[in-house]
């Protein structure tokens, strides 16, 4: 499987072989769902809490007799009815984490890379790289390649001057290709990456280490 490569002006310059059992992989939307799933309750924390009625302060003595008042009778001031009172069915530390296996995780991954090279989404690169900090430079270069509004981009390495040089541009967000995940690829429109990143994901993924899953 070939896919041009641009340089920075939005020009095509060259064509590469890339491997089909990353980027080109039948669409499993069940298991990319899944796997967006885990990736979310994985990062969440965990640590909301409120108090129960056992748990605020405050006196457990009645706070008037039961009867003979014309009100409702009334026990505790803890009570979850009365302010100042605790939390009835509130939410307490939990562990959210999922479990998902490899080959799965894996395979969802190579999913959602073909899908952008399938629907055009996916932009190569011969290189990224910038002397010093430029966000007027990045931004002349994303637009050149069609993807000003919504992008990721993908470096082999993480390079501080491409980070510097996109992070104060909404939308854009930049990866080195070991820490290409499912959700940030959902995220953004377009993935842009460099051919050393193309090569790195290979290496990762590939056919070595990749398992020839059928969806």
């Amino acid at each position: 499987m070939k896919i041009p490569v641009h340089d920075r002006s939005g020009v095509v310059v060259d064509h590469i072989e890339v491997q089909e059992g990353i980027f080109d992989v039948q669409l499993n939307k069940a298991l990319v769902h899944q796997a967006v799933v885990c990736q979310l309750a994985n990062a969440r924390q965990g640590t909301a809490a409120t108090k129960t009625r056992a748990q605020v302060a405050g006196s457990t003595r009645k706070l008037f007799r039961q009867k003979h008042t014309g009100q409702a009778r009334a026990g505790s001031r803890r009570s979850p009815v009365r302010k100042g009172g605790g939390v009835a069915f509130g939410p307490h530390p939990r562990d959210f984490s999922q479990a998902m296996p490899k080959k799965m995780r894996r395979l969802a991954l190579r999913c959602v890379l073909s899908a952008k090279a399938r629907d055009d989404e996916l932009v190569v690169v011969d290189e990224l790289e910038f002397l010093e900090p430029r966000t007027r430079e990045m931004i002349g270069v994303l637009a050149a390649l069609g993807s000003d509004s919504s992008a990721l981009v993908v470096t082999g390495e993480p390079a501080s001057n491409v980070i510097k040089s996109a992070r104060n541009i909404p939308g854009i967000w930049t990866l080195p290709a070991a820490l290409l995940n499912v959700v940030d690829l959902m995220s953004r429109r377009k993935l842009i990456m460099t051919v050393a990143a193309v090569r790195k994901a290979e290496a990762i993924w590939g056919s070595k280490s990749a398992e020839v899953d059928a969806p």
